[in-house]
């Protein structure tokens, strides 16, 4: 690594971290009121069982959430980095099949979920996008987890 990429690869992943972490607590925030909207999101793709669809989906907000706020303060930063990596490429999965069956329904990304009424249209193409560019930011981490303004580097001394 050359002396410039050692000073803008750090900062680079707090960047990535800091995305990753409000993204997360956003999607968690926004489904933890109303864990119905995101088990009825979870059912929609029709990819699980209807119990383990239902597990999921209760449990999903917090398991983003728990994301998020790791990545927010650095904690466990490559860990927390290599989980959303694999949620997204589990929604990426999840997106992708609807949109190969013909589905119409709403990601659930951010809360609600589930079938479209008619007249409305699914973002397949831009939630896809917007999947694998977090992808690419959880692999950075996932690489490169040391980061400025962390708690992993408070703890190791830095």
């Amino acid at each position: 690594m050359t002396k410039t990429e050692n000073r803008w690869l750090p900062w680079l992943g707090v960047a990535c971290r800091l995305v990753l972490a409000g993204v997360w607590i956003v999607a968690a925030a926004l489904k933890l009121p109303e864990l119905g909207d995101s088990v009825r999101a979870v059912q929609a793709y029709k990819l699980l069982p209807t119990g383990m669809a239902s597990a999921v989906g209760y449990t999903l907000p917090f398991v983003e959430m728990a994301v998020g706020l790791f990545l927010l303060a650095g904690l466990l930063t490559r860990y927390a980095a290599a989980v959303s990596g694999l949620l997204q490429i589990a929604f990426i999965i999840g997106i992708s099949s609807a949109w190969a069956r013909g589905m119409s329904i709403d990601c659930g990304c951010f809360g609600n979920g589930g079938e479209l009424t008619a007249g409305q249209s699914p973002n397949y193409f831009w939630d896809l996008l917007r999947d694998v560019g977090l992808l690419i930011a959880s692999a950075i981490l996932v690489l490169w987890p040391r980061t400025p303004l962390s708690v992993d580097r408070w703890i190791r001394g830095e």
